[in-house]
């Protein structure tokens, strides 16, 4: 069998490549403006159009995004991350709350089995955060201590893959919660919240799938 040699990588992809591995490595974190452009050229020590070619070809795959007289900022901290924000944006609402359920699910049960003592402490002052977000009555405070919550049980699972894709969708994800919150100030379901860590601490992994399930159903509920 006769093996095909590779082609080297072109100079725009070597440039692409770095450039990609400083967003991953958060160097360039998300939201901050990229180095301007005479800078980066010295510092890849390549051309304008070919620097140039590199940027267009992040903004397609949506890590990065050229605003008009401002420059040019990392909107995602990876292609599957930004791949994932752009078919989210495409579902509706009830097909969000479906991908939550599947992938938290099996994150409270992985976690209910893997969960170590500082994953306990780390969800206790979580659960803290979401009932002082409550009676102070801030929707906003709520809806990033619910992410970080769902965040941590996701890291309870100690599966990296799990993780990765979690995170990904997180801003997504924060936004459905959000809306959510704004319609229908009831769905703050910190009992739930509350029955979901025991059962982790706990490691009842049956308890905490049901927990998953009872947020989600109310969830749903709210939407119908």
């Amino acid at each position: 069998m006769e093996i095909l040699k590779t082609n080297r990588l072109s100079l725009v992809e070597q440039i692409v490549a770095q450039m990609e591995s400083l967003i991953e490595s958060g160097t360039w974190p998300v939201g901050g403006r990229i180095p301007p452009e005479f800078d980066l050229m010295t510092q890849f020590d390549v051309s304008r159009n070919t620097l140039r070619e590199a940027i267009r070809a992040l903004v397609h795959a949506g890590l990065l995004q050229t605003r008009q007289g401002s420059g040019t900022y990392v909107s995602s901290s990876s292609v599957l991350g930004a791949a994932l924000k752009r078919r989210i944006q495409k579902a509706n609402l009830l097909e969000t709350l479906e991908v939550r359920h599947a992938l938290e699910r099996e994150a409270a049960q992985l976690a209910a089995i893997r969960r170590n003592e500082e994953d306990i402490r780390e969800l206790q002052l979580l659960l803290e955060a979401c009932q002082s977000a409550i009676r102070k009555n801030d929707s906003a405070a709520y809806v990033n201590a619910d992410l970080k919550l769902h965040q941590t049980i996701v890291a309870a699972s100690h599966n990296s893959i799990l993780i990765d894709l979690y995170e990904h969708m997180s801003a997504s994800l924060q936004d459905s919660v959000h809306n959510l919150v704004e319609d229908a100030p009831s769905c703050w379901h910190h009992h739930v919240h509350r029955k979901l860590v025991e059962a982790i601490s706990e490691q009842k992994t049956d308890r905490a799938a049901e927990a998953v399930n009872d947020y989600i159903a109310q969830f749903k509920r709210i939407l119908e």
